[in-house]
């Protein structure tokens, strides 16, 4: 009998949110990892207003996606070009005890591990300004902008464990991303703090993580590990409206052999596009590395065409292509990267389980 996870479908949003939600009846935690343009930020309103229309409108859950930062924005003084502040949206119930709690104690037992700006907290005009060096009013970088606004959601989060009366209604986290715009070490920085956060959280609030982001995903599991949980890779299969997930809970993390299937799917189904040679070059980038390697052509050193491949993948993996708004390769290119995935998938006999196809249920439920 095979050992390989079965692979449940789900016809859409509200579907999978409920499958998350019922999952979170027996554990504590569920980890999710999803590529870019999944669907996690829309999977998380979606789990948010599932609770809502369970609860007669009351929300139960307080996430952090892309939304959340957008609760927070510049304005930077076009006339003076002097008083730039990060203003706060007061009407959102993300801030609903900010002004009593006084979290700045909080907020910079966070911030401080990631950068060495200070900052001040005016809850007269709900505006935070930041200061370095005797320089008041600065604009920090967007980087520092992101975490700064992780650092008050972790602080918010505190209080609801502590259960303090302005965040009563909150029985979930939904986390999505945490982490955009940060190098390595501060995604296992961030990974290691939200870590220590949720073992508080332990038999009171119930969380989602999600995230893209392979490091940070790992640390994540392993600092959790302990807890009562879940964990689950989040396809959606060619682009459409179904979802499918995969549980990884008995089998190693494998985000690079669902890539690589990806890859090879869109290889056979002709479906190929300008970012597949940016996915190409990491895989062969990070399996050199896993080998000692310097340079990713170690992986194709000794194959037919080795140093057209080569400048292939350093020519094509260089640009910016969008997830978001792909552009098919040329005929030409496409053949390139066939020749290309398949030498290298003889060299190295990777195990590619057919994680994209449907699952044995399409009820939109596990059978």
């Amino acid at each position: 009998m095979s050992n390989t996870p079965k692979i449940n479908k789900y016809v859409n949003l509200k579907t999978l949110a409920r499958k998350l939600r019922s999952d979170l009846s027996g554990v504590d935690l569920i980890l999710l990892f999803a590529y870019n343009s999944t669907g996690k930020t829309r999977l998380c309103m979606e789990f948010k207003d599932v609770g809502k229309r369970k609860n007669g409108g009351a929300p139960d859950t307080l996430y952090f996606n892309a939304f959340t930062q957008d609760l927070f924005f510049w304005e930077n003084d076009l006339t003076g070009d002097r008083i730039r502040v990060l203003r706060l949206n007061s009407g959102s119930r993300f801030f609903s005890g900010i002004r009593e709690l006084a979290l700045e104690e909080s907020i910079q037992s966070y911030w401080g591990r990631y950068a060495d700006i200070d900052f001040y907290i005016d809850y007269l005009n709900w505006a935070i300004s930041f200061s370095r060096g005797g320089e008041d009013h600065i604009k920090v970088s967007q980087g520092e902008a992101n975490i700064f606004i992780w650092c008050v959601f972790m602080a918010i989060c505190e209080r609801v464990i502590a259960e303090h009366p302005s965040y009563g209604w909150v029985k979930y986290f939904f986390i999505d991303d945490p982490i955009s715009s940060l190098d390595d070490n501060n995604a296992i920085a961030v990974a290691t703090d939200l870590a220590n956060l949720l073992r508080k959280a332990k038999d009171r609030i119930k969380v989602v993580l999600s995230s893209h982001h392979a490091l940070f995903f790992n640390v994540a599991c392993n600092e959790l590990k302990k807890q009562s949980h879940k964990k689950y890779f989040l396809c959606r299969p060619d682009r459409g409206t179904a979802f499918t997930l995969r549980a990884t809970d008995e089998t190693p993390f494998f985000h690079h052999v669902a890539m690589l299937s990806e890859m090879r799917r869109a290889a056979v189904s002709g479906r190929l596009y300008t970012y597949h040679f940016n996915m190409l070059r990491s895989i062969l980038e990070k399996t050199a590395t896993f080998f000692g390697h310097h340079d990713f052509s170690a992986c194709i050193h000794g194959v037919e065409d080795e140093g057209l491949f080569a400048r292939v993948l350093n020519l094509l993996s260089h640009g910016q292509y969008s997830l978001f708004d792909p552009t098919e390769m040329l005929e030409d290119n496409k053949e390139l990267f066939r020749r290309i995935l398949t030498a290298f998938l003889k060299k190295y006999e990777f195990y590619l389980p057919e994680l994209m196809k449907e699952a044995t249920s399409s009820s939109g439920t596990p059978s």
